[in-house]
């Protein structure tokens, strides 16, 4: 993994994952920071230790989204020809959702300063958004005439509902944290000094549940946006199954009934 994207974890199993090119906003469309999230990712799923993560970014914004210098004919996002591109992006940016989409620890987005177009795509593939004040929104692409190639138009909707996803993508506009809030794009605005501790604050909240029930509740609401009930619920019976037969399912009980705090090691 190169340093694009930079992996430091705790000792509560806290991962922090920072978007590490703040010279040019964060943007996650070159190639080398794609493969050092991928990277990233791939390692946190497979990172005993880990219990929940924290994606944001260096300097004074979360993800300018696309390098406007790669959309010039002959860049990574603009290959020559249609066919070339749309490889280009299969082979590129779109792999970001499927692997956000496929990992079973949390991620929290705290999204510091400003999420425009693939980067506010970025928060949406996260479970949960946690904005500083400065923070700032945009599903720009008809900006630059162009569309959400990364995903955004599954991925936002599904976030904030469709009248305002469809305003977000049809005007380009940009919203503060506090319209952010209104719609649901983030759950809580803090000070951008207090971002980071209050982000490890849930980050903890959540670590201190059985990590294999957190996983399994994880991959249950992300299924769930695509699934019918039968389906879901089927899911569920067999997740339930395997949740009843691990050590911390017994802990948790034996702590309950002893009126004691659980001690929980993921078995």
């Amino acid at each position: 993994m190169n340093d694009a994207v930079l992996y430091e974890i705790d000792d509560e199993g806290i991962v922090l994952l920072t978007l590490n090119r703040p010279e040019l906003r964060n943007p996650i469309s070159d190639a080398e920071v794609i493969e050092a999230l991928l990277a990233a990712l791939t390692r946190l799923e497979a990172d005993p230790r880990a219990r929940v993560a924290i994606l944001t970014g260096a300097g004074k914004a979360f993800s300018s989204g696309g390098n406007i210098n790669e959309m010039k004919p002959g860049g990574t996002l603009n290959a020559g020809s249609p066919a070339a591109t749309r490889l280009a992006y299969k082979r590129g940016i779109q792999r970001l959702p499927l692997a956000f989409a496929a990992l079973e620890v949390p991620v929290i987005a705290a999204v510091n300063g400003a999420a425009i177009g693939a980067g506010c795509d970025l928060t949406c593939m996260c479970d949960l958004r946690i904005a500083g004040e400065s923070a700032k929104f945009a599903e720009s692409f008809v900006k630059l005439g162009l569309i959400a190639g990364d995903g955004g138009s599954w991925l936002l909707p599904r976030v904030i509902g469709w009248s305002k996803a469809a305003e977000m993508a049809l005007t380009g506009d940009t919203i503060d944290a506090a319209e952010a809030l209104a719609c649901g794009l983030v759950s809580r605005v803090v000070p951008d000094a207090e971002l980071l501790q209050a982000a490890r604050a849930l980050a903890r909240r959540i670590a201190a549940n059985p990590p294999h029930a957190v996983r399994m509740t994880k991959r249950l609401l992300w299924e769930g946006r695509r699934a019918d009930l039968p389906t879901l619920l089927e899911m569920a019976s067999a997740m339930q199954a395997a949740a009843h037969a691990t050590a911390d399912h017994e802990e948790a009980v034996a702590a309950f009934l002893a009126k004691r705090p659980p001690e929980f090691n993921g078995s």
